[in-house]
């Protein structure tokens, strides 16, 4: 008998798109199977040849996480920054990078977008090895993905952003960290 797979999808739409001047949008796909978890993220709309991190946020006490929208803007400085989406969101919790199971948030191993500002993330991650990871942060191995946000982040280097934008993190300016898509993580099969 095959081992039951439990399937969750996520619809990314854009955020601070007004701003950027695009509007990065795609689906997420979580596939968990055995001590497997298979993660598809397709973009397109990002901002071109540029690095774009991406994570799922949510809150260590297990309270539902929502998208952040305008109305997080608190500084009303017309962008919606990291700081800003963790009233609703929660905290960074696991990157979609090289190695996502060992959590190093700020590293430069994450997908970069081609000359259309299209990318296609996808990497088998072993649960294990995360949820141990997980454990080690957020004191629970439960990673309780339909409780979760996805977001997309990272504009270019050179775009000018007002120094009321916040979310520098270890050497990473706000550029790196600003949201330009986000969706709600959602549970489709068992």
């Amino acid at each position: 008998m095959a081992e039951k797979k439990t399937v969750y999808e996520a619809e990314i739409t854009p955020l601070n798109a007004d701003k950027i001047g695009t509007a990065a949008k795609g689906r997420a796909r979580f596939e968990v199977q055995g001590d497997e978890m298979v993660v598809t993220i397709n973009m397109t709309g990002t901002p071109a040849n540029s690095q774009h991190w991406l994570h799922f946020h949510g809150f260590p006490d297990g309270r539902d996480a929502a998208p952040a929208t305008a109305a997080q803007d608190a500084n009303g400085d017309g962008y919606v920054d990291l700081v800003e989406t963790e009233s609703v969101s929660g905290t960074t919790m696991v990157p979609f990078n090289a190695s996502p199971e060992h959590m190093r948030v700020p590293e430069d191993t994450y997908p970069v977008a081609d000359a259309q500002g299209d990318f296609i993330y996808q990497k088998i991650i072993p649960l294990g090895v995360l949820r141990n990871s997980f454990e080690k942060v957020f004191h629970d191995r439960d990673l309780q993905l339909d409780k979760r946000v996805i977001y997309v982040h990272g504009v270019p280097d050179d775009f000018k952003l007002p120094d009321t934008v916040q979310g520098a993190i270890a050497g990473h300016t706000a550029n790196t960290t600003l949201p330009i898509a986000v969706g709600k993580i959602k549970k489709i099969s068992d």
